[in-house]
């Protein structure tokens, strides 16, 4: 598909990292593919143990539900006139969140936005497969509304398994005659989960991309779809009616073998009437937005979502008139 790179310059101190992740971490994730249930879930348990972090000075609530759904709470939820975000974390739909990565880019963008934020701590597989994960963040967002969160001040976000979580619940939201929310942020999300071989990008870069191997995503569809019709939209967004839904934000690494997930979905939306915006970012890996602390173009792409964030957000409209 066409599509335009973004125009910068990436820092040799990240082209030092693609390679490190290209010739370390991309062949220990080929493993993935190998490895048991029993070993899956262990380290589950081994991650779930890293949660008690507080960071940005933000008060961070591990002890209470929401609609049900556990998870951990950034800010004041009492707030209810702030920004609220509900970030959907990846994970191939088989790790829990990972505190100190996907905390910190909560709490970053809290302290920017003076926003709230819950993470829902979905049910993983392969104990809990599609749609349970789904279920949970429809249940998350619901509980949201009821506690008083004004739709056009709720943004929903989600990197990897997270993004393909966040189109799904926009149709889930859209299917309940819910109040959309203010705008979403898929970034690297995985839209086809029906083929391993397709969309094109996935072949084509299967080289190039510093992080994914192709076999890994096939472990992660057996897993979380298993018998399920793999073309429903709620699973594979890239057979989704997209009509109605919020303006959507996608990021995306020129390299990666998830390029076309984004680019296929994103025209598709273009094409419903979504007001859509992608960057396509040259050599960064997969949900680069997370790695801060690796890649410094990190910081420059979680402005851009900030900003985008206060350009469709009600709160954030007014403050600025």
């Amino acid at each position: 598909m066409q599509y335009t790179v973004k125009p910068v310059t990436i820092s040799r101190r990240s082209r030092n990292v693609i390679r490190l992740l290209r010739w370390g971490l991309k062949p220990m994730l080929r493993l993935f593919s190998s490895v048991s249930v029993f070993a899956l879930i262990k380290n589950q348990v081994r991650l779930a143990a890293r949660w008690r972090i507080r960071l940005h000075d933000l008060p961070i609530n591990y002890d209470r539900y929401i609609n049900g759904v556990p998870g951990p709470i950034v800010g004041d939820f009492s707030a209810t006139d702030k920004i609220a975000i509900l970030y959907l974390h990846g994970g191939a739909f088989l790790i829990p969140a990972v505190p100190e990565v996907h905390l910190e880019l909560l709490a970053r963008m809290c302290r920017k936005l003076d926003a709230v934020a819950f993470m829902p701590d979905y049910r993983l597989a392969p104990m809990h497969r599609f749609p349970a994960a789904l279920t949970d963040c429809e249940r998350a967002y619901r509980g949201l509304l009821d506690a008083g969160f004004k739709p056009e001040n709720i943004v929903i976000a989600g990197e990897s398994a997270g993004g393909n979580l966040t189109l799904g619940l926009l149709q889930r939201i859209r299917a309940n005659s819910w109040p959309m929310p203010a705008c979403a942020i898929p970034i690297s999300p995985v839209t086809e989960m029906a083929r391993v071989h397709v969309p094109l990008s996935r072949v084509i870069n299967r080289r190039k991309d510093p992080l994914l191997p192709v076999n890994a995503m096939a472990k992660m569809l057996q897993l979380y779809a298993g018998d399920h019709d793999a073309t429903d939209p709620e699973l594979s967004p890239i057979y989704a009616d997209m009509r109605g839904l919020p303006p959507l934000f996608f990021l995306v690494g020129e390299t990666e073998i998830l390029l076309d997930d984004s680019l296929i979905v994103a025209a598709h939306a273009r094409e419903a009437g979504v007001s859509t915006r992608v960057d396509v970012w040259p050599l960064l890996p997969h949900a680069f937005p997370l790695f801060i602390r690796l890649l410094p173009e990190a910081l420059q792409a979680r402005n851009d979502i900030i900003e985008f964030i206060r350009e469709h957000t009600a709160t954030s409209a007014q403050e600025s008139t």
